[in-house]
């Protein structure tokens, strides 16, 4: 029996604007027995829509961006367009 599994492996916080990178990996079994794994990954800043993400990833995005964050990141954004 052939099985694909898709599992968020890794999540991580990065960066001064308090990033969140999620790796997604697929895997593929054979009898129980692993043959292939591949790889997706994406990243989410404090002004993405975060509700079709896992509630893992929710509940990390909702602990680390603060107003703070939020606010500096706005500014940033602002300082690239030169608004």
């Amino acid at each position: 029996m052939i099985t694909k599994e898709i599992i968020e492996d890794k999540i991580e916080v990065v960066g001064d604007y308090k990033t969140i990178q999620v790796r997604t990996a697929t895997v593929i079994k054979e009898d129980g027995v692993e043959i292939s794994r591949s790889f997706h990954r994406h990243a989410l800043q404090c002004t993405d829509d975060i509700i079709n993400e896992s509630a893992e990833v929710q509940a990390i995005c909702n602990a680390v961006w603060n107003d703070e964050i939020k606010a500096n990141y706005q500014t940033f954004l602002d300082s690239q367009t030169g608004e």
